[in-house]
């Protein structure tokens, strides 16, 4: 594991939806490209250069300056064997290392309650956005999900601890004639003090920041805003993580527009949050995890990209040995996948290197298996 004087972060931004890989990070020399997107492509003098092969799409300059900084590995071709272009089932591979089944656990959940075993902090897992996402969920692991940090809270008007107990018993007994009764009602009555006591310690986690960093208006910029808030309060927690908005990175129609501002949106909210935590002297504890659950077809449809395969993920810190890691894959088309790229890095190893370089976990029961770990994180 990474030396640190203090305990290592993972932070998780999901970008919902199948990211455009390919006008992502641009082949832009190479005329197979420009074959395969006569309509939605980047053209040359646009982009951002990191070689002579590929570059930066050209609405990511603050993306393209932390690159430049050392500070973000790019892994290319992220997948899997077999992909599946389900928006529902490629994410839930993703959320649970299961491409072969159905599974009831996350792996951020099972991270968590490797993690805190003794589930001593309620606040080792905090999730920003409307609803948990499954690689959070795992029976009997405490997670925290905030819509919005400043009125976060559930029945935290109630001061006294007796009424909030009286209030929670109301709850579990309108459920119990539906969900039984013993374990089931007490399981929800201890995830309702849970989330009491959570609500209580992250409600002062704004009132302890102050930043000169001005993040953007959308719920993204928001979350991530709130992230670094929860993180620059001490409060002991480990995991954080954050969706954009439900498939807006699915671009099938007036994907040239869209994907623009897209990329504008993920550049300054990345750098905003790694400014803000270098400006709390907090970042140097902190990774960030960008990733989507599959790329796009390589060859465009007239105005957008159908989903896909071979996609990208990217890390962002202080820890990070910046990059490319894997080849980029091939765009000939014998070496596709039916018109979609192949994957070159297996998530699971994505992860592996996460939880065991950085989180200083065993990986192999968290993303069933032992997958080839990548070499981004440095070890001094």
């Amino acid at each position: 594991m990474t030396s640190t004087q203090k305990d290592p972060v993972l932070v998780i931004l999901q970008l919902s939806g199948g990211n455009d890989f390919m006008n992502t990070i641009i082949p832009y020399t190479n005329p197979l490209y420009y074959d395969n997107r006569p309509n939605v492509r980047i053209s040359e003098d646009q982009v951002m250069p990191l070689n002579d092969e590929l570059g930066f799409n050209p609405n990511m300059p603050e993306f393209k300056s932390l690159y430049e900084q050392g500070k973000v590995a790019i892994i290319q071709g992220v997948g899997y064997p077999k992909p599946n272009l389900s928006h529902f089932r490629s994410m839930d591979i993703w959320h649970t290392c299961e491409p072969e089944k159905l599974a009831d656990e996350g792996w951020v959940g099972r991270a968590i309650r490797d993690l805190d075993p003794n589930k001593d902090n309620v606040l080792t897992g905090v999730n920003f956005g409307r609803g948990m996402p499954r690689a959070m969920a795992a029976p009997g692991v405490p997670v925290a999900s905030v819509g919005n940090l400043e009125t976060y809270g559930v029945l935290t008007s109630i001061e006294v601890e007796q009424e909030r107990a009286q209030a929670l018993d109301i709850f579990s007994r309108m459920y119990s004639p539906a969900m039984g009764h013993g374990p089931v009602v007490d399981y929800l009555s201890q995830t309702g003090m849970d989330a009491l006591h959570g609500a209580d310690i992250l409600a002062t986690a704004p009132g302890k920041y102050s930043s000169t960093v001005e993040y953007g208006d959308s719920s993204m910029s928001q979350y991530m805003r709130n992230i670094a808030q929860v993180h620059i309060a001490n409060l002991g927690t480990r995991i954080l993580y954050t969706t954009a908005p439900y498939n807006s990175f699915d671009t099938h129609a007036t994907q040239m527009t869209a994907h623009a501002g897209l990329c504008t949106n993920v550049s300054r909210t990345v750098n905003d949050f790694y400014e803000d935590l270098k400006e709390h002297n907090a970042s140097d504890n902190v990774l960030l995890l960008v990733f989507t659950e599959f790329g796009r077809r390589v060859h465009d449809n007239g105005s957008g990209t159908d989903h896909g395969s071979g996609g990208a993920a990217f890390v962002i810190g202080d820890a990070v040995k910046g990059g490319l890691y894997g080849e980029y894959p091939s765009l000939e088309e014998d070496k596709q996948s039916e018109g979609n790229l192949q994957f070159n890095n297996d998530f699971r190893g994505l992860y592996a290197t996460l939880l065991e370089d950085w989180m200083g976990l065993d990986s192999k029961p968290i993303v069933n298996g032992g997958f080839e770990k990548l070499d981004f994180i440095s070890k001094s």
